[in-house]
């Protein structure tokens, strides 16, 4: 074999080489991509998980309250209408959290 023929050779292999990387770069970026998206979807699950329970906390709370009669607690009615009131406002203003966010 020549030197010319192996010069040839390493030229290809080279070439190769070259091709090789750039196809594991595009795949690299790729991949990176993929990843940033699927960290802000569990980001944004994890958010939302957190207003969920939020919520499920505040709805027991509420639920809680119903079924316990003013006299029980020594609470007037004016009272359990405030907490009532208190509940809805904390629902808006969930609400317009999550419109926020969007």
């Amino acid at each position: 074999m020549t030197v010319t023929d192996q010069l040839s050779k390493v030229i290809d292999k080279t070439s190769r080489l070259i091709d090789l990387c750039a196809a594991l770069q595009e795949e690299n970026d790729l991949l990176k991509l993929e990843n940033d998206s699927l960290k802000r979807s569990v980001e944004s699950r994890e958010i939302k998980k957190t207003e969920l329970e939020e919520k499920l906390r505040v709805m027991t709370l509420a639920r809680s309250l119903e079924g316990i009669q003013p006299t029980e607690l020594g609470l007037s009615e004016k009272t359990l209408d405030i907490k009532q009131k208190i509940t809805e406002f904390v629902r808006e203003i969930d609400k317009c959290i999550v419109l926020l966010k969007k």
